[in-house]
């Protein structure tokens, strides 16, 4: 393993990196969406009701949101305050993949797989663009770690504390926790024909545990929907919150019915896979071929140098997702911790075996990861969002000094490929986060219109728009909903105004409405960003405008 002070010190530039992440703008749809939902419960004091908009929300449960409403109550409604429970839960996550990494293996296999885990590129993101994922990810893997540790050891308060966890994860995302924590779990059982611990009293205490834990998300439900079965959701009427998330929620992800279809490719995830697990893509695919390859030599035999959770759990979720007719890139973050484990394991296991011209085959990877990191970070810098003056460039210049100093300097392959790849990730969210997105969120006009909302001292509660469009950027970040209203009610009304998408003026204009003031900003969907938006010379063919409008 490297150094504890290497170690440590890699793991304060990780922490860096993630607090530089906090103060990000939210991003739209889902993240500033969601962060909406929360401050609306803080704000009517109503926790057990989820509104999308003027819309009753079925669709995921309650704790992300309780969660998030929990740290507004502590530190304020801030974008911040919002991101706080996700890192948290990151962290639980990545203790979580050191002891299910130290369990299976030892502790350099757990060590290195916190720090996989904590570099892995979505997981990064999923703590900037905060959906219900990264709490989630933190909860199953601590659930699978702790219920792994009673299979192995017997320990009651292992199996307790796994209950609450997954009862946690199911409280944040439904049927999907349990699958995810069950599946790998079934494939450790399977493998070491541990069958017995199943019928023991203390999983009866354990189904206890999980059932109190997931109370309040039932009651929840139970209040809002089962109780109103007058209520029409998505179209139905008579619809049932516990119906709802014990059974229908995932069969309307696997099918597309109620969410949508966005994808019918049964290979998304495996090319999705290739940026997510950034920059430990091509050893997490080399771990994952080697580990398999053993298992099909054995012929699936038991062997207690080998084990089944990590590389059966993988292979079973994947298929299953892969079947889904709506997909999306942060479904694959469950994985990560398994994959982490998996990856460090492989590398650990080449050290130890002194495979050394297979470490410089993968350090050469690394490295090629590396300059593909160099080019994105200068193509951003120097091009993409140019910086103002020299004086900006020489924090990037001396991150690249950092890493050029540790490709040069004389060390074992196994460290240089931990250190390496490590600083890849520092650099490019270093970038990302401190630079990238500040610029690219300049884009998104809600938050941008917020800001000059908060600066002109615009009443809030004097904004209207003419559409059910969603606007969470703006309705964050002015801690006010904008109220929907037609145009016909506009002509009744004086001293307001009027949030307008650039295609909704001439309908303003021909109804005969004028307006003495205008602000106007750019707006851009900023989350499917674009080759012609990326480059500045055709940047402006693609910009929309968004209009704040005062009418007398």
């Amino acid at each position: 393993m490297i150094s504890t002070a290497r170690y440590w010190s890699l793991i304060f530039l990780i922490f860096l990196v993630y607090l530089a992440g906090m103060f990000v703008t939210l991003f739209e749809n889902d993240s500033a969406q969601f962060a909406v939902m929360a401050m609306r419960m803080v704000q009517e004091n109503d926790f057990l009701s989820l509104f999308k908009g003027p819309e009753e929300y079925l669709d995921k449960p309650h704790m992300h949101y309780w969660l998030a409403a929990i740290s507004y109550k502590i530190f304020g409604i801030h974008d911040w305050a919002y991101r706080i429970p996700a890192i948290l839960a990151s962290l639980l996550g990545a203790y979580s993949t050191f002891g299910l990494g130290r369990l299976l293996y030892n502790k350099n296999v757990g060590k290195l797989a916190a720090l996989i885990f904590l570099t892995a590129q979505t997981i990064v993101l999923s703590n900037i663009d905060v959906r219900t994922d990264a709490v989630l990810t933190g909860f199953t893997v601590f659930a699978i770690w702790q219920l792994a540790v009673y299979i192995e050891k017997g320990s009651l308060l292992s199996l307790v504390l796994g209950a609450f966890g997954a009862g946690i994860a199911f409280s944040t995302k439904g049927q999907i926790a349990i699958l995810v924590i069950g599946l790998p779990l079934l494939c450790h059982l399977a493998y070491t024909r541990k069958w017995k611990v199943l019928f023991h009293w203390k999983v009866i205490l354990a189904l206890f545990v999980f059932i109190l834990t997931i109370s309040p998300m039932l009651y929840a439900y139970y209040q809002q929907f089962d109780l109103h079965p007058e209520k029409i959701i998505r179209g139905r009427g008579n619809r049932s919150g516990l119906l709802f998330i014990f059974w229908e929620q995932s069969f309307e992800r696997l099918s597309g019915e109620g969410v949508g279809k966005n994808s019918s490719d049964y290979f998304f995830f495996f090319h999705t896979f290739l940026w997510v697990f950034l920059p430990w893509t091509i050893i997490g695919i080399a771990a994952y071929w080697n580990q398999l390859r053993a298992f099909s030599k054995l012929r699936f035999k038991r062997n207690s140098k080998h084990e089944l959770l990590t590389v059966g759990g993988i292979s079973l979720l994947f298929i299953i997702i892969s079947f889904a007719q709506f997909k999306l890139p942060h479904y694959l973050n469950i994985l990560i911790p398994l994959f982490s484990v998996l990856a460090a394991a492989y590398l650990v296991s080449l050290k130890k075996r002194g495979r050394t011209k297979t470490l410089n085959l993968v350090l050469a990877g690394q490295y090629f990861i590396l300059g593909l990191v160099f080019t994105v970070t200068a193509l951003i810098c120097f091009y993409v969002f140019e910086w103002g003056t020299w004086l900006e460039y020489l924090p990037l210049f001396l991150g690249y000094c950092a890493v050029a100093y540790f490709i040069v300097k004389k060390e074992a392959p196994y460290v240089r490929i931990i250190t390496i790849s490590v600083l890849s990730s520092v650099l490019l969210n270093a970038v990302l986060n401190l630079h990238f997105y500040p610029k690219l969120l300049g884009y998104q006009g809600g938050s941008t219109m917020a800001a000059i909302i908060q600066k002109e001292e615009i009443p809030v509660d004097q904004i209207y728009k003419l559409s059910e469009r969603h606007t969470w950027a703006m309705d964050f970040y002015n801690q006010h909903p904008i109220r929907i209203s037609t145009v016909n009610e506009i002509h009744s009304l004086e001293n307001i105004w009027v949030y307008a998408a650039e295609d909704e003026l001439p309908s303003l204009t021909k109804s005969g409405i004028v307006w003495d003031r205008e602000i106007e900003v750019d707006q851009f969907r900023i989350t499917r960003l674009q080759g012609k938006f990326l480059n500045p010379i055709t940047r402006p063919t693609v910009l929309n405008k968004m209009y704040l409008l005062h009418i007398q």
